[in-house]
């Protein structure tokens, strides 16, 4: 996965176009990169699951 499919699935999260969105453990260093220049990036929660794998969800708060 790109850096613009990771840009997109955190816009469609603040869009409400997708609810949530879960990475591998695998994929989550990627993520984490990414995630870390977002604006938003406090209202972009993630839940770690059983395994390494992450859930993100977008709080509007």
């Amino acid at each position: 996965m790109n850096k613009d499919e990771i840009e997109a699935i955190f816009e469609k999260l603040r869009s409400g176009e997708i609810e949530q969105y879960e990475v591998t453990k695998e994929e989550f260093l990627e993520f984490r990169e990414i995630l870390i220049r977002q604006k938003d990036r406090e209202q972009i929660r993630g839940e770690a699951k059983k395994g390494g794998g992450v859930v993100y969800t977008h709080v509007n708060e």
